[in-house]
Formats: structure tokens, C-alpha cells, sequence
């Protein structure tokens, strides 16, 4: 697996818009960026919006395609996730970008690239917080974020839980994303084998029953059975049917796992929140986890 260059001081970086469209600005992740001594190219898929999303698709796969193939930017980040990736992912042209391979950096939607560069074209990609998402974040889940960008530790320490883990040690690559974009992959170009990596999931405002469903689709996918570890990001804005489906998201995640013997960890600090700390899929990881603590190392 290809790591794109670290960043450095002056270096230029793209926002684009590959999904949904942006509500209100992005001049807080301007300014950071600024001040990370980032020079910003803006898409014009960032101020465009057709229906739902930033743009026509045509629109959308141009703007993103122009910040692959120039070799001067060396990071592109969307803007924000929503839906829409997926429409274009097919019609992108990664000739370029293979020979001058950047960062690719976002969450949610995002999961489609992430996978499709990890799957078909051997490149690490950042999945982190988004433009759009800087408004809310934590100091700490920013400079998760400098620090992917700019090759600093990235290693991940946590000690609180409200759910207990599976302890136990495991190393491998790093994938996965979001539960309902990597179910909604399966079989297509962008999806690969699971086996002897490291998988990790979040998710946002979905109903129990379909927690249940999707992570029944990937077991019976035999995506399961054969990882070196489960990590268990941010599930949030849950809902439950009535009458209730009976089991925190927690049980529902443990309940396809537990014939396997792999570490699984919980609450790691990453996903639908404010506090979204950076991962780098594609990259080699150990993960080390008992009941007092998560460590994330990367190798």
C-alpha cells in the first residue's frame, strides 16, 4: 500500500464537493488551514448546488477529477459527506493520481473513495474531519488531523468504555468506514477482502433493526470471520422501532463477532462526532486492547 507524501509548510491542497451540498461557508477551515500554512484551492462544487448535492454529477466528477490529475495539489479534502460519491466513483479517471498520489481526506460518504482507493488502486487516504465540520470539532480531533497530514504520531491511547471490549492483540491494514456506505459497496469495483485487516465502523441515524441487517449482510459476506481486529467508532442519533428491537448497537456488534476470536474495541473516538479523530486506511496498525485500555499503534 502507497502513503502519499507528508505534507509541509506552502504546500497547496483542493476542496471539493463529491456529495452533498455545503449550508452556510467554510471560512473556519479556511482559516486553519491558513494557519497551518496550507495554500486552499476551492471547487466550485463547494458553492454549487443541484437538488440535494453540490452540483450535477458531471459537475461534481469534474472538479474532483481536476484536483486528482493536478500534480501540484497534494491533498484534497471534501468538503462534506451526505450522499453522492457513489454516482460519480465509476467515471473517475486514477492514471494520474497513481502517478502523483495525494491524500484524500473526509468521513461519512467519503467511505466509497476511501475503499476504492484502498481496493483498486493501493493509495492510503485520511479519514478525517471534514471542511465543513471544522465549525464544531475539538482542538484535539483537528490536530489528530495536522497531524495525519503533516506525518506525526498518530498512535490513539483511550481508557474510557461504556461498553466492555474483547481484549485482545492484533495487527493489520486498516480499513472500513461507514457501516451503511460499506454495505452498500458489496460486490461492486469497490469493495475487497476483509481478511487479516483491522476493520473499523461508525454510523449515524440509523434504526437498530438495520444495524443488525447490515452487519448480518457483511457476516454472511464472509467479511467477518477472518479479521485481525474490530473497531467500534461513533454510532449516533440512533433510533429504535417500537416495540423496541432489544439490544443496545453495542450487543447487536457483538452478537455477529462473538464465534471469532479478534479484539474488539468500543467508543473509539472517531465518527459522527465533534471529537473525530484521524485514521489513516491503507496503513499497518497494532491494536492492543483489555478492559482499562485501547491502544491504536501504527507500525
Amino acid at each position: 500500500m502507497k502513503t502519499p507524501e507528508f505534507l509541509k509548510e506552502g504546500d497547496k491542497v483542493a476542496i471539493v464537493c463529491p456529495a452533498s451540498y455545503i449550508k452556510g461557508n467554510i471560512d473556519i477551515a479556511l482559516k486553519i488551514f491558513s494557519d497551518w500554512g496550507l495554500q486552499v484551492e476551492v471547487g466550485t462544487s463547494v458553492t454549487t448546488r443541484f437538488h440535494q448535492f453540490a452540483g450535477t454529477d458531471e459537475v461534481r466528477r469534474q472538479d474532483l477529477q481536476a484536483a486528482l490529475d493536478d500534480p501540484e495539489i497534494k491533498a484534497v479534502f471534501a468538503a462534506r459527506g451526505g450522499y453522492g460519491t457513489v454516482r460519480i466513483i465509476d467515471q473517475l479517471d486514477f492514471r494520474k493520481f497513481k502517478r502523483h498520489p495525494k491524500w484524500i481526506v473526509g468521513f461519512s460518504d467519503i467511505t466509497v473513495l476511501h475503499a476504492h482507493l484502498h481496493h483498486q488502486i493501493g493509495i492510503c487516504s485520511i479519514h478525517g474531519q471534514m471542511p465543513k465540520s471544522f465549525d464544531d470539532s475539538t482542538k484535539e480531533a483537528l490536530t489528530s488531523l495536522k497531524c495525519a497530514l503533516f506525518g506525526h504520531d498518530m498512535d490513539v491511547r483511550y481508557t474510557q468504555y461504556t461498553f466492555p471490549n474483547r481484549s485482545g492483540e492484533g495487527s493489520g491494514q486498516l480499513i472500513g468506514g461507514n457501516l451503511a456506505i460499506l454495505h452498500s459497496m458489496l460486490a461492486s469495483p469497490s469493495d475487497g477482502l476483509y481478511d487479516n485487516k483491522i476493520l473499523f465502523i461508525e454510523d449515524v441515524g440509523e434504526q437498530h433493526y438495520n444495524i443488525d441487517r447490515m452487519l448480518w449482510t457483511l457476516k454472511r459476506a464472509n467479511k467477518l470471520a477472518r479479521l485481525n481486529g474490530l473497531i467500534v467508532g461513533s454510532f449516533t442519533s440512533l433510533k429504535d422501532s417500537r416495540p423496541s428491537f432489544g439490544q443496545r448497537f453495542e450487543e447487536i456488534i457483538m452478537d455477529k463477532v462473538v464465534e471469532y476470536d479478534f479484539p474488539v474495541c468500543f467508543d473509539f473516538p472517531a465518527g459522527h462526532i465533534d471529537n473525530n479523530h484521524s485514521l489513516i486506511f491503507g496503513k499497518e496498525i497494532t491494536l492492543k486492547i483489555n478492559q482499562e485500555r485501547t491502544w491504536l499503534r501504527y507500525s
